[in-house]
C-alpha cells in the first residue's frame, strides 16, 4: 500500500477510549492519525454512519458572506483538518450533503483525492484495499429537487450521484438532469424526504455499509431526530466567528439548525476521543441510541 505523506505531522491523541470490533486501519494511516480508528462490523440494515464538520470556537459553522460560506474559511484550510477530512472519506462507501451544500460549493467533488490531493495515490490504495469503489457515492438530499445542475460534479460523468428527493421533487430534479449521464433520481417521500427509508436502501439495495454525511447544519439536525447518526468527527478552530445583531439579517448557522429538542430527553453524544494539533482539537463522540 502507498503510504501517506500526512498533514506534515501526526495527531497528539489526548484521550481514545474507541474499543469497537471493526475493520482496523492499515498502520501507515495510524501513524499519521495518532492510533487505530475501526469501521464497526455491520449488524443492522443500516450502514455506519457518521458525520464530519468544523465549527468555530464559538460553535459556529460558516460565516454566511458571498465568498466566505464553507468550512474552509472557519477552519483556516488547516491541513490536519483536511488530512482527516480526505480519510473520513477514504472510508465512505457513500457522501451525503444537502442540496444547499451543493448550491454553496458548486465546484466541489466529495472525494479524499479532492480535499488532501498530496495523499492521492494513499487514498485510492486504502479504498482498493478495503474492497471499495474508486469513487463514493455522491448522495445529494433535496426537498424540492432544485439541484444546481451547473455544478462540477455533474460535469464528472464516472462519479456516481443519487439525488434523493420528495415525490413533487423529482419531477423538478429529472427536469433540472436532462441529459446527465451519473445521475439518478429518487423519491423517498411526499412533503419529505424519509431518511430512515433513504439510508435503508443506501444499504439494502446499494451495498453501502459506510456513508459520511458532510451536512450541512439542517441536514445534520434531521439525521440526529432520525436516530441515522452513529459517530460525530468534530473539529473545533481556534477562531471566533460571532454573530449579526438582531434585525440586521439571518443568525450564522450553528451546528445543528433547523429543530429542537426537548429539555427532558435531549439527544446525547459520549466522546470517544480527543486529538490536538496546534490550537485545534479533533473530536469524535458516538450518539447514544438509547437515551
Amino acid at each position: 500500500m502507498d503510504h501517506p505523506h500526512g498533514p506534515g505531522t501526526s495527531f497528539e491523541v489526548l484521550l481514545d477510549t474507541d474499543t469497537t470490533d471493526g475493520l482496523s486501519l492499515p498502520a501507515p494511516f495510524q501513524a499519521n492519525y495518532g492510533s487505530d480508528w475501526r469501521l464497526p462490523l455491520l449488524t443492522t440494515e443500516r450502514p455506519y454512519t457518521y458525520v464530519n464538520f468544523v465549527t468555530s470556537h464559538d460553535g459556529r459553522v460558516s460565516f454566511d458572506e458571498p465568498g466566505h460560506m464553507g468550512g474552509g474559511d472557519i477552519s483556516r484550510f488547516n491541513r490536519h483538518d483536511q488530512w482527516l477530512m480526505g480519510l473520513l472519506r477514504a472510508r465512505a462507501d457513500a457522501i451525503l450533503v444537502g442540496d444547499t451544500t451543493l448550491k454553496v460549493e458548486p465546484e466541489h467533488i466529495w472525494t479524499a483525492e479532492a480535499i488532501f490531493p498530496d495523499d492521492t495515490l494513499a487514498w485510492q490504495a486504502l479504498r482498493r484495499a478495503e474492497g471499495r469503489t474508486a469513487i463514493p457515492l455522491h448522495v445529494f438530499l433535496s426537498i424540492d429537487g432544485a439541484i444546481p445542475s451547473g455544478a462540477a460534479v455533474f460535469a464528472r460523468p464516472e462519479i456516481p450521484v443519487l439525488v434523493a428527493t420528495t415525490q413533487a421533487g423529482a419531477h423538478t430534479a429529472h427536469d433540472r438532469l436532462q441529459g446527465v449521464p451519473n445521475a439518478e433520481v429518487l423519491a423517498f417521500g411526499s412533503e419529505s424526504v424519509d431518511l430512515g427509508h433513504l439510508i435503508t436502501y443506501l444499504r439494502t439495495e446499494r451495498g453501502i455499509r459506510s456513508l459520511l454525511c458532510e451536512g450541512g447544519a439542517h441536514v445534520y439536525g434531521a439525521m440526529i431526530a432520525a436516530g441515522q447518526v452513529d459517530d460525530e468527527f468534530l473539529t473545533v478552530s481556534p477562531i471566533v466567528v460571532g454573530n449579526r445583531p438582531p434585525g440586521t439579517g439571518r443568525p450564522r448557522p450553528s451546528l445543528v439548525e433547523g429543530i429542537t429538542f426537548s429539555p427532558e430527553r435531549p439527544p446525547t453524544y459520549r466522546l470517544v476521543s480527543v486529538r490536538r494539533h496546534s490550537d485545534y482539537l479533533f473530536l469524535r463522540s458516538r450518539l447514544l441510541h438509547d437515551g
